[in-house]
């Protein structure tokens, strides 16, 4: 997969490591050798940035956007799971002598419960674009390696498939069912 870097603003930290070279007959003779490591600078956008097509793809803004986006919106879910859970393990106390109540109660929490399972399904796919992130290969499509466009990840940011890609996917999953 391509490795797409802009040089963006550095520091260069030195760091001095002395190693001991060959032996003369007398005495060891010391090296000093200079090992330069690269750190780069955090990249800040302003709260409303949205990334732009005139723009590098995957750039260090586009990545910057992505990671917080990411990043907010698994807060937001882990917050909501959390209170749901708290809420709906208040309501269990609660029973009823009518058997309409206990079953539409029954049938409420079943489908908060499918909604929560969702919620961390989206989760586990937010952090596994997160890592992909971290491995400098976010926005590249998993089995082509063709950039998977900006209104696509604007659209859904954990997408890792390319449209021919997950259009290729979904025909195959329709033709499996159907069997």
């Amino acid at each position: 997969m391509p490795k797409i870097s802009k040089p963006s603003a550095t520091k260069t930290i030195k760091t001095k490591r002395i190693a001991t070279a060959i032996k003369n007959s007398t005495k060891p003779i010391k090296k000093v050798t200079t090992i330069e490591k690269k750190i780069k600078a955090p990249i800040k956008i302003s709260k409303n940035y949205i990334p732009k097509d005139t723009e590098k793809y995957m750039c260090d803004k586009h990545i910057s956007f992505f990671k917080i986006k990411l990043t907010d919106w698994k807060k937001e879910l882990v917050k909501a799971n959390n209170e749901a859970l708290y809420h709906g393990s208040m309501d269990d106390n609660s029973v009823s002598a009518d058997v309409v109540d206990q079953a539409s109660s029954y049938t409420d929490k079943a489908v908060e419960m499918k909604a929560i399972n969702r919620q961390i399904k989206l989760i586990s796919k937010i952090d596994q674009a997160l890592l992909r992130i971290k491995d400098k290969i976010f926005g590249f499509c998993a089995e082509t390696a063709e950039p998977i466009g900006l209104k696509r990840l604007m659209a859904r940011p954990v997408a890792d498939l390319c449209i021919a890609a997950q259009e290729k996917h979904e025909k195959e999953e329709k033709v499996y069912a159907d069997d």
